[in-house]
């Protein structure tokens, strides 16, 4: 539903007939947290590639109890995600390795994944249209698997079409038009 809420915003989820798989309560929940659990996504990715699959919203919901997010009743806002605290979260809940980094140079990610086999890198969420100068860089999170020395893979389910979802492979140059230079490590 990627361009949908990208032309309507959040409230294009209230029509997702998927919604319940999310571990919301409600469709109203599950639009609010929606269009903030990007993070959430790429653990989840990571959990189910050592054979454990969990609800998006459940996993949001135990990661702010950490700090990951910070929830504003009154404004209906949620920040995140917070790294230091879900860094602490998947450590203490799951038993990964996570390291909080800053300062990434694009083409030391390869030396990264040699020690850890993922990294949650925060890009700017028009990744999902390489061939489009971003306006900045950072503010939403892929899950990069894979790379060498010109080019590097991840998943970024919020793409607007399969190619731009799964297995996504961009030269290094491309991708670090988007980067923001800082992600988490993760690893079993």
């Amino acid at each position: 539903m990627t361009l949908s809420v990208l032309a309507e915003g959040s409230a294009a989820l209230l029509r997702d007939p998927l919604w319940r798989q999310s571990g919301a309560e409600t469709v109203e929940d599950y639009a609010r947290w929606a269009v903030n659990v990007c993070g959430m996504a790429r653990l989840k990715m990571i959990l189910a590639a050592r054979g454990e699959l969990h609800p998006t919203l459940a996993l949001a919901r135990a990661c702010t109890a950490y700090g990951g997010y910070v929830v504003n009743e009154l404004d209906a806002s949620i920040k995140g995600l917070i790294y230091a605290p879900f860094v602490t979260y998947v450590r203490e809940h799951f038993g990964l390795s996570a390291e909080t980094m800053t300062g990434v140079a694009t083409e030391s990610i390869p030396g990264l994944l040699a020690d850890r086999p993922f990294f949650i890198a925060s890009v700017n969420s028009g990744i999902r249209w390489p061939e489009r100068t971003p306006p900045s860089k950072g503010g939403h999170l892929v899950l990069v698997t894979a790379a060498s020395g010109e080019t590097l893979r991840f998943h970024n389910p919020s793409g607007h079409d399969a190619a731009s979802q799964a297995d996504v492979t961009l030269p290094l140059a491309v991708f670090d038009r988007f980067f923001a230079n800082r992600g988490i490590a993760v690893g079993f």
